[in-house]
């Protein structure tokens, strides 16, 4: 598998958003793929009620708001790809969207992308549709998911990337989506967290999945941690500094609320206080 379809999607013009069209933009021309961007505008108005007479009017005003956010993002991206090198295959469009009716517009982008790439959810200045358009990528797109720090710092494919491994399907799913990016990485560190004594790899954490990547060209290791802090997140947190990683691949957890997918806990920890670029798949 080669990423050929990159993927981001700007719902504003700040930092963050220019940071994450840049980013995924190197990584397209590193890689030799396509990146598309989606400039979208969020229409925030929820259903409720409204007096007699008000609620077109509210809903007319809230309208031309996406609009013209969605127009001021698109030239924010423009701005960001025009700059970037001649060799970079680049389209862009915009649209608007309710936020109830978010998920299924991105879920349908993702689905027909190798790799979407996605500011942090979380931190100042961020809308209730910063979240939802990673859950949207993740659990009805289908679609790894890489989410830059606050930095949105990425100017070349990482060298020193770690896996959260613990066995399970979803980490399996991020392994197999991440592979690219392992096979080209100088080494590639899998992290178990105080494995169980009686699991199927007891005798050998992680071995059968370092095997697997070996057979694929991927420089890998393998280190067995004690959970020495209250959460898994701290423990692969502090990993990732030690081993002064540029990447994270992690299985993405969430569960199902009015037929939802949101993230869980777990997974939201991760991102909040993620240092590096974290690539997650469900």
């Amino acid at each position: 598998m080669a990423y050929k379809t990159l993927t981001t999607i700007v719902t504003s013009d700040d930092d963050n958003a220019r940071a994450a069209v840049d980013a995924a933009g190197r990584v397209a021309l590193a890689l030799d793929a396509h990146l598309d961007v989606l400039a979208l505008g969020v229409d925030r108005t929820q259903a409720g009620y409204s007096y007699i007479g008000g609620g077109a009017v509210m809903l007319q005003v809230a309208m031309e708001k996406a609009e013209a956010d969605a127009r001021t993002a698109e030239a924010a991206a423009r701005a960001t790809l025009s700059s970037a090198p001649v060799d970079l295959r680049w389209s862009l469009e915009s649209a608007v969207a309710q936020v109830g009716a978010l998920g299924e517009l991105v879920a349908l982008r993702a689905r027909f992308a190798d790799l979407v790439v996605l500011p942090r959810p979380y931190g100042k200045g961020r809308g209730v549709e910063a979240e939802a358009v990673i859950e949207s990528a993740l659990f009805e797109g289908q679609a790894p998911v890489l989410v830059l720090p606050e930095s949105g710092a990425m100017t070349k494919l990482p060298e020193r990337v770690v896996i959260g491994w613990n066995q399970s399907r979803e980490a399996m799913v991020a392994v197999r989506r991440a592979l690219p990016l392992l096979q080209a990485a100088q080494l590639v560190n899998i992290a178990v967290i105080d494995p169980p004594q009686h699991g199927p790899e007891r005798s050998d954490p992680g071995g059968m999945l370092c095997q697997m990547l070996v057979r694929h060209g991927v420089k890998a290791e393998v280190s067995v941690l004690a959970r020495s802090m209250p959460r898994i997140s701290d423990v692969l947190s502090r990993h990732v500094r030690d081993m002064n990683a540029d990447l994270l691949v992690m299985g993405a957890y969430g569960h199902s609320r009015f037929r939802e997918a949101i993230l869980g806990g777990a997974t939201r920890n991760m991102l909040e206080m993620a240092e590096v670029p974290v690539l997650m798949a469900h």
